[in-house]
């Protein structure tokens, strides 16, 4: 099912893209906040793309990647470097489960991905196989919702806010997801949602927003603002997430 996608062709436009290297880092800045939230010792993260979480959170026991893209996870196995406790796999996750049956996560991540997936329910269904009841699992993926989406909107630019934009085609990337249709879709896969929410505020696109950093009007205390901003508009930011546990029995489909 992964390999639908051209994976080269995805690594290429991800490397050349003006604004997802700060997207990016707000990314990492709330993922390595939650894990020092959670504190989990066995921890699996799928699709690390440049910058694998291990490099960062450091208080693990076990850290398992599993990575399509040839040169993410060359990069990832080259700063794991002889580090007994990191295992890094080069697979679709759908292909890579029935290799990690035998192992428990305390915590799996999934982010910036089940957007791009053609069969997103086969993902999430590969994810639960390796859940525990104790399993906490992180998704994030862009917000339909946005303020840039919205300003978008109102301007006459789009005319529906589902509308892929040039960078997520660019990106190979097949929808959009709100909230609503976020949670809806991991509940219908077997995941009871335990929180969630939005972060980093971004009111313009990758490309203004791009130019408004090589003119040095958005420096860093804008950045941390408007990831801060998060807080007062909490359904506007750029990227939504979902935390989840496997549900119980009783609300299995």
């Amino acid at each position: 099912m992964g390999a639908m996608r051209d994976i080269d062709a995805y690594q290429r436009a991800y490397a050349a893209s003006d604004f997802e290297p700060v997207q990016a880092r707000m990314r990492r800045r709330m993922l390595l906040e939650l894990l020092g939230r959670w504190q989990p010792r066995r921890v699996l993260e799928i699709g690390c793309g440049n910058d694998a979480l291990f490099t960062d959170y450091l208080h693990f026991d076990r850290f398992c990647v599993v990575e399509p893209g040839a040169a993410f996870a060359e990069q990832a196995r080259a700063r794991a470097g002889i580090d007994p406790r990191v295992r890094v796999v080069q697979s679709f996750m759908e292909d890579a489960a029935e290799q990690l049956a035998g192992e428990s996560f305390d915590c799996i991540v999934l982010s910036g991905l089940l957007h791009e997936v053609p069969e997103a329910a086969s993902l999430l269904a590969a994810v639960r196989a390796l859940c525990s009841a104790d399993t906490q699992v992180h998704v994030n993926v862009p917000n339909a919702h946005s303020l840039h989406r919205l300003l978008a909107l109102e301007m006459g630019l789009i005319s529906d806010l589902r509308q892929l934009s040039d960078n997520q085609r660019e990106l190979q990337q097949p929808r959009t997801f709100d909230s609503h249709s976020l949670s809806a879709l991991c509940a219908d896969n077997g995941f009871e949602v335990i929180e969630q929410g939005s972060y980093f505020i971004k009111p313009y696109t990758h490309r203004q927003m791009a130019q408004l950093q090589d003119i040095g009007l958005l420096d860093e205390r804008m950045l941390d603002g408007l990831y801060g901003l998060a807080r007062r508009l909490p359904d506007m930011g750029s990227e939504i997430f979902v935390n989840l546990r496997r549900a119980p029995p009783t609300q299995e489909v």
